[in-house]
């Protein structure tokens, strides 16, 4: 296995602008469940949260600034006051800041508590009984309430160059499965914890019975298998999270898990529950952003982000206000 430093993602950042001239578009449906819509003069007109504050937390990487700010800008819509925590630090400093009540509310992904804060090995293939397991056991054990969940799998994924893909003719896990083990040329790029993990590559080349060569396997900075793999230097494969907006930015084209291996990651708000009984009507608040939240959505949301053309703030209140959620402005 070879262990490999590369440029920063700053160093990326540039070039991925220039490729990212084509916008995608929005999608602003696909819910797991019935959700309402928003009325086209935005949440606040039937939604009124006056008189209830809320401090809203999120992660440091860009897809938990843009939940942190629709939060922000969500809940400044139907009158609520905020104070804005975006940026706290990774999962722990953030969960640990819920559970103490240093913020009342942030973004969440369901994989994590499943695995990481409730300590569990079993896979749950399905999404919307996954999200029922965690927000039930939440709220028993630590009263935190998850509120309606977002469609988008911001899971772990492998993708290859558009190019690339064409090329060799590569839609599935199982297609990259069949070209590692028949000695044809390309490496696989992984970052060093999914290398290491039980659950990463170890358990990938098990549930779809290949292995790779230690030798065709580079271990890289996470940052830099993004633009490693959009140059095909030296990652033929590139392991990814698959809504990153460097995945639409660099054109890679992330490969289906057909056997569904990797752990589903929807996104929720989990709020504590003294801050949802004061106002449960939060809820309705979120509802319909979580549903409108697809793939394709947050993917562009996340892409805007990472070219750095525009702070999150920015981003998301232009799509807030595109799908008729908040007021112009």
């Amino acid at each position: 296995m070879r262990i490999v430093k590369l440029a920063s993602r700053r160093g990326v950042r540039r070039i991925a602008a220039v490729l990212a001239g084509a916008v995608l578009t929005l999608a602003g449906c696909g819910a797991p469940g019935s959700a309402p819509a928003a009325p086209a003069d935005g949440l606040a007109a039937r939604l009124d949260l006056a008189g209830q504050r809320y401090v809203v937390g999120g992660k440091n990487f860009d897809e938990q600034l843009v939940l942190c700010q629709i939060a922000v800008a969500a809940l400044e819509s139907v009158n609520a006051e905020v104070i804005e925590r975006c940026n706290i630090g990774g999962t722990d400093a953030t969960r640990n800041a819920l559970l103490a009540g240093d913020i009342q509310l942030y973004w969440e992904y369901t994989g994590i508590a499943w695995a990481g804060f409730f300590k569990q090995t079993e896979q749950v293939p399905d999404a919307q009984t996954l999200f029922d397991l965690v927000s039930q056991r939440d709220l028993a054990q630590n009263r935190i309430r998850w509120l309606p969940r977002a469609p988008f799998n911001n899971t772990y994924g492998f993708a290859v160059n558009e190019r690339t893909a064409a090329e060799l003719d590569l839609t599935t896990l199982s297609d990259m499965a069949h070209h590692l083990s028949s000695g044809r040329p390309g490496a696989l790029c992984v970052e060093t914890e999914y290398a290491n993990r039980a659950d990463g590559l170890r358990g990938l080349e098990q549930a779809y019975g290949f292995q790779v060569p230690p030798e065709r396997v580079w271990t890289l900075p996470t940052d830099a298998i993004y633009q490693a793999t959009a140059d095909r230097d030296p990652c033929l494969f590139g392991e990814v999270f698959t809504t990153d907006g460097r995945v639409a930015a660099l054109q890679l084209r992330v490969l289906q898990d057909d056997k569904s291996y990797h752990a589903t990651y929807n996104a929720a708000v989990t709020i504590h529950e003294d801050a949802y009984a004061k106002a449960p009507e939060i809820a309705e608040v979120f509802a319909p952003i979580a549903a409108a939240l697809d793939e394709s959505a947050i993917s562009e949301l996340n892409r805007q982000v990472w070219a750095g053309d525009r702070q999150p703030r920015e981003v998301v209140r232009a799509w807030l206000s595109d799908k008729g959620f908040i007021g112009a402005g």
